[in-house]
């Protein structure tokens, strides 16, 4: 099981990121159905497949690339489905005493939901609430996956976390901190609003006097919510927000860094603190690129990838912390 889980996390790891890759690449709606496409288990190719989808769906003609940017994210999505699956299967019929069972049928239970949420994104036409809440679920997914891997991996502390222990809740806060973050940031992309700021360090022109929050967090009614429905103020609300937002998360995480690396008696906890610290430095990197070059396909893929594994670096954190001596 520890095996199979440990393959379901870099496997987690790709869907996420061919999740954003083919949010970026607006292929999102690259398959007007589910969980097919135009019909089919794989991408119209040839002439006549083609020419079938186009008149089964004339609102949205074939563009290949784009179908095949949402079957591979389905593709592998299904296989990880298929090995959560295998896991409560093993954790129900085969497990060992020490080994967890609630935590698997979650799993379960939760990537059976994201396989739902999958499908309202395009049922839905992208509806922002449903794509967000499909990019947090993808997240949780790969959280739970790296709890149960660490709840299989008997380590200790050579030196002991006693005296740290009371700084778990701190742990725990930056979590949910950092979680409020990665909403926002899937809140800016389901709103196309990525590029509603283009300077730094908050947003170009008088900002303050054009901020426009009951707007910028509502949905508007629209028929297909491709390319945004919110008009640019908004927008332009919602990536100001993400933006504090990543201050105040970055300020807080880097607190709790140098708590851990100045207080910890324990060389694990020295260098998840050192851990944190990097990964963030990065994905900081990663946010400002983004904006100093138009959002380049391949910098706004790995600032998905490196929020998931800041947040899993979180996660072992905090259950460390927690953790008996």
């Amino acid at each position: 099981m520890k095996k199979l889980a440990l393959a379901s996390i870099l496997l987690a790891l790709v869907v996420i990121v061919l999740g954003a890759y083919t949010r970026l690449t607006d292929a999102g709606l690259g398959c007007p159905d589910w969980p097919g496409c135009y019909g089919l288990v794989g991408v119209p190719m040839t002439t006549e497949t083609i020419e079938a989808a186009n008149q089964a769906f004339p609102e949205r003609p074939v563009e290949v690339e784009k179908a095949w940017n949402e079957m591979i994210h389905r593709y592998f999505a299904s296989t990880l489905g298929l090995f959560i699956l295998i896991i409560a299967g093993l954790s129900i019929f085969k497990r060992k005493a020490t080994e967890p069972l609630k935590l698997p049928l979650f799993l379960l239970i939760l990537v059976c939901f994201q396989g739902a949420l999958g499908m309202w994104t395009v049922t839905l036409n992208l509806l922002p609430a449903v794509v967000m809440m499909h990019l947090l679920g993808g997240f949780t997914v790969i959280s739970c996956l790296f709890l149960l891997y660490l709840r299989l991996t008997p380590y200790q502390l050579p030196m002991g976390n006693g005296n740290m222990r009371k700084y778990a809740k701190y742990a725990s806060l930056g979590i949910v901190l950092l979680v409020i973050q990665i909403a926002l940031g899937g809140w800016v992309s389901a709103n196309y609003a990525s590029l509603a700021c283009t300077e730094l360090p908050i947003c170009q022109g008088n900002w303050t006097d054009n901020l426009a929050f009951e707007g910028a967090f509502s949905i508007p009614q629209a028929e297909n919510y491709e390319f945004g429905a919110h008009p640019y103020y908004e927008r332009m609300t919602m990536h100001i927000v993400h933006r504090f937002g990543a201050i105040v998360v970055s300020a807080y995480l880097i607190w709790l860094a140098f708590v851990l690396y100045t207080k910890a008696n324990s060389n694990l906890l020295k260098k998840l603190g050192g851990t944190i610290v990097v990964v963030l430095f990065v994905q900081i990197a990663l946010g400002v690129s983004n904006v100093v070059y138009s959002l380049p396909l391949t910098v706004a893929t790995l600032h998905n990838a490196v929020a998931a594994c800041l947040l899993l670096v979180m996660v072992m954190t905090t259950y460390t912390l927690y953790r008996k001596v």
